[in-house]
């Protein structure tokens, strides 16, 4: 027996007077009790605001006098016969009161007579008075046992219609796509499936590719969860070398499948805006060599009490059903900020965002970056609910010289041409979006120079430019005096600058609060808090 007939039949033998269904797969929900009330030999009906009522286990003509949702109701009372009846987007008519009263009125009446009312939406908000007698049912997702049999029934619906054509594939290929449909529901795999075969009768590695973006773009169409493709490796990013060590050392227990506990969970990048770190945190997918899913907290805010949370639950449940994946979250700052200006909308976000930190067991990494730490609540950066606190800071000589390279090279120059040494000594205090920068605008200020820059036009824009470690020399003090003992640098000891490393160890003498354990109040005030 399916699964989902299985637990039907449990749940309506269970007494329940009313059975609550969000899903938009509703010709699936319509044949799973067609076929259960053949299995319980009880009638089933379903009612539209389009046919009205008619049955669903036989070939019957609709009742369209029945359209109308209080008439409807009215006769599913009036009744003196047992049976199902399936109410197929009745959700708009649930704030009437003489609707809920009547539903009320036919669960209520279920012990004498077992009349079970099946409510069917996309979105289903019961009013309080109908909570007591309902309970919620939710089909499954298929498995990989059931994609494989989409796969075989599509190829063999293929053939049939091509002539007996053959059919071309690989293990490999059919594998990935497989293993990629995971988490969508059984209608969107079996038409994923139908779309990759039908134009060539074969399933390639180019298929997979397009279901992995169209399965994303299925998973989340409110926008609050993105699809990252431009994930990077770590050859393309400078420096960093701690960070990418300690990834290094967990990439196989995050990509094990047999490990059922203690994975990685994730990691918080603190550091100077410009810094690599959103680099950095598409590297991290581009590492573990899994999905980058990038979560918008602008896209979660709705106007409505409760559902800014119940939009940011859908899609953390996203990120745990493409798991294995990076969740990256940027300026997590802004989207979990407390205050009483927001009416409370910042703790319950908070709260629901902790609560799926510390209990998720899918292997999900969470990589956050934070520009203002003062914003942040002490119980989002406690172990436990991420692995490990790093700063980034200004980078240093060595991986000046480094960013120098990456962004010629991307722009087609050959970096042997410059004196790379002479310019990392020159954009001491610079980002690396502050060196990009004095590269493209050196290639600005003489558009016929092309191959021609020098090493002389990019010494001009870096000394026409003020670097952030002086426009915000205040700030970044204060934050180096705040993260030196409380994080671990992202860069390798021989990546930084000996004078940056002097500017941190007196800004952590100048720390006016002492170091508190991880996982405890933060007691010093973090920098941009005024009291």
């Amino acid at each position: 027996m399916m699964p989902d007939l299985h637990d039907l039949e449990i749940l309506l033998r269970s007494d329940t007077p009313i059975v609550l269904i969000e899903s938009i797969e509703e010709p699936r929900v319509v044949e799973l009790f067609a076929g259960l009330a053949v299995r319980l030999a009880e009638p089933a009906f379903r009612w539209s605001v389009t046919e009205g009522l008619r049955r669903i286990e036989l070939d019957t003509e609709p009742q369209s006098r029945l359209a109308d949702p209080t008439e409807a109701l009215r006769n599913i009372r009036s009744t003196q016969q047992r049976g199902i009846y399936l109410l197929l987007d009745f959700h708009p008519y649930l704030d009437n009161p003489l609707h809920v009263r009547l539903l009320k009125e036919i669960a209520q009446g279920y012990a004498d007579l077992p009349r079970t009312l099946v409510l069917v939406s996309h979105a289903l908000e019961v009013p309080p008075e109908l909570h007591h007698l309902s309970v919620r049912f939710g089909l499954r997702l298929p498995d990989r046992q059931r994609i494989m049999g989409l796969i075989r029934e599509e190829a063999k619906r293929w053939q049939d219609s091509s002539g007996g054509r053959s059919f071309r594939t690989g293990r490999d290929a059919v594998e990935q796509l497989a293993r990629n449909l995971l988490g969508v529901t059984e209608s969107d795999a079996r038409r994923l499936i139908r779309n990759a075969i039908r134009h060539d009768g074969a399933i390639t590695r180019e298929d997979v590719e397009t279901v992995k973006r169209a399965k994303y773009d299925l998973l989340s169409p409110d926008g609050a969860i993105s699809f990252e493709y431009d994930t990077r490796s770590f050859a393309e990013v400078a420096g960093l070398g701690n960070l990418k060590a300690w990834i290094d050392r967990r990439r196989g227990a995050f990509l094990d499948p047999a490990r059922t506990r203690d994975h990685p969970r994730g990691v918080l990048l603190l550091g100077v805006q410009g810094g690599g770190k959103s680099l950095a945190a598409k590297a991290v997918a581009g590492r573990f060599g899994v999905p980058l899913l990038r979560l918008d907290f602008g896209a979660l805010y709705d106007k409505y009490i409760g559902e800014t949370e119940k939009n940011l639950r859908k899609a953390l449940a996203t990120a745990d059903v493409m798991s294995p994946c990076v969740l990256w979250i940027d300026e997590i700052e802004k989207g979990v900020a407390t205050g009483a200006e927001d009416d409370g909308v910042g703790r319950r976000i908070l709260g629901t965002l902790l609560t799926w930190m510390a209990e998720r067991n899918t292997r999900v990494f969470l990589t956050a970056t934070a520009n203002d730490i003062s914003r942040l609540s002490p119980e989002l950066i406690r172990k436990g609910r991420i692995d490990e606190l790093f700063f980034v800071d200004l980078p240093g000589a060595p991986v000046r010289h480094e960013i120098f390279a990456i962004h010629l090279r991307r722009r087609g120059l050959d970096p042997e041409r410059f004196d790379l040494a002479r310019l990392a000594e020159a954009s001491e205090g610079f980002t690396g979006a502050g060196i990009e920068q004095a590269v493209v605008s050196a290639l600005y200020a003489d558009e016929t120079a092309g191959d021609g820059l020098t090493t002389a036009d990019l010494l001009r824009e870096i000394a026409d430019t003020q670097p952030l470690s002086v426009v915000m020399h205040g700030q970044l003090q204060a934050l180096r005096a705040w993260a030196s003992g409380r994080t671990v640098q992202a860069h390798a000891p021989e990546e930084q600058d000996d004078a940056a490393v002097l500017g941190r160890d007196v800004a952590a003498a100048m720390a006016s609060a002492p170091m508190e354990p991880a996982g405890e109040a933060l007691d010093a005030q973090p920098p941009g808090r005024s009291d």
